[in-house]
């Protein structure tokens, strides 16, 4: 099996590094000194109190790669429409891209049944790069659970957790998922499939959605933002407008609101990925996380006054600190 994992950061480098170490063909798409450390060294990951080096293909150019099987799709979502052009040599008439990312997919109306079937979410995927340069037929969901980091160029620290839920956007269960998530857990990984894909996509994104923007205008970590009465409520309400758009669109919730904030207080005095890129000067995941709920809820007919408030001020607060355009 040829899997090309693009993007082979902490979360991709962990993958990847399973992957090849249960014998597939991984090719990893990266850049920079972590790009040039793989390059010399190899990758090396740490988990559970061990460490093993594998030797996966490194590269930035995906022509020297060809055709994969899969495609395991790791950047962060607003990078993705500007890497359509270059990983074009990877895609084969059979080839699946698995959408290993936060927030909302740009795939997410394709074969959902209803009146908005093959709606085309513009706030990640801006004029349909994405659907027209990709092809939503190739495109396979993933719900990524695992804490990771890189430690040092070519180094993956494993924090937690070892499940990424797959499922295809109609729900089926296919031959290519299937292999998929065989391949995964023939890795150590936890790989379940899901007929409703979307279900899990939304349990996850109704935690980004309040926490990352509250964090990045607050600088407080989850435990804070979770428990003060005031942030506590700001997130409640921003979930609650969320459920109901998601609900609008045929999902299941099968947590409330208090468990959903509860849970996150427990995972304690973390800081949300999008303050960290704050505090790093990088580009912030604000589109995909917020942005596209707020397009859902316009879609729907669905008032959003607190998403509104809370975009609007993390916008400004990110285009200030020019992690956003």
């Amino acid at each position: 099996m040829k899997v090309c994992v693009y993007g082979a950061g902490a979360i991709g480098g962990y993958m990847g590094a399973e992957l090849a170490r249960s014998g597939a063909d991984v090719t990893l798409i990266a850049r920079g000194p972590h790009l040039e450390a793989m390059r010399k060294n190899g990758l090396t990951l740490r988990s559970g109190g061990e460490e093993f080096v594998t030797h996966p293909t490194a590269t930035n150019d995906p022509a020297e790669a060809g055709p994969q099987d899969f495609i395991i799709m790791t950047l962060k979502a607003h990078s993705v429409p500007g890497v359509v052009d270059s990983m074009q040599p990877l895609l084969g008439p059979k080839t699946a891209v698995v959408w290993a990312v936060n927030g909302v997919p740009w795939w997410y109306f394709y074969k959902l049944p209803g009146d908005y079937e093959n709606h085309r979410v513009e706030s990640v995927d801006p004029g349909g790069i994405q659907w027209d340069g990709i092809g939503p037929e190739r495109a396979i969901g993933c719900v990524v659970y695992p804490a990771c980091e890189i430690s040092e160029p070519g180094v993956i620290e494993h924090i937690s957790g070892n499940k990424f839920t797959l499922g295809e956007p109609d729900g089926e269960k296919t031959d290519r998922v299937t292999r998929l998530s065989e391949a995964l857990i023939a890795a150590g990984l936890k790989a379940p499939v899901r007929s409703r894909i979307r279900d899990e996509i939304w349990v996850k994104l109704w935690g980004n959605l309040c926490f990352n923007p509250i964090s990045a205008l607050t600088h407080a970590t989850l435990d804070v933002i979770a428990t003060e009465e005031g942030t506590r409520g700001v997130a409640r309400k921003m979930m609650l407008e969320a459920k109901e758009i998601g609900e609008k669109l045929g999902v299941n919730f099968p947590v409330d609101v208090e468990k959903r904030i509860d849970g996150a207080a427990k995972v304690g005095a973390h800081k949300t990925s999008m303050l960290q890129d704050l505090e790093l000067g990088r580009p912030m995941e604000i589109d995909a996380l917020v942005t596209s709920v707020q397009e859902m809820g316009r879609l729907t007919g669905i008032p959003t006054p607190a998403i509104d408030l809370v975009l609007t001020l993390v916008q400004q607060r990110a285009r200030v600190a020019g992690c956003y355009t």
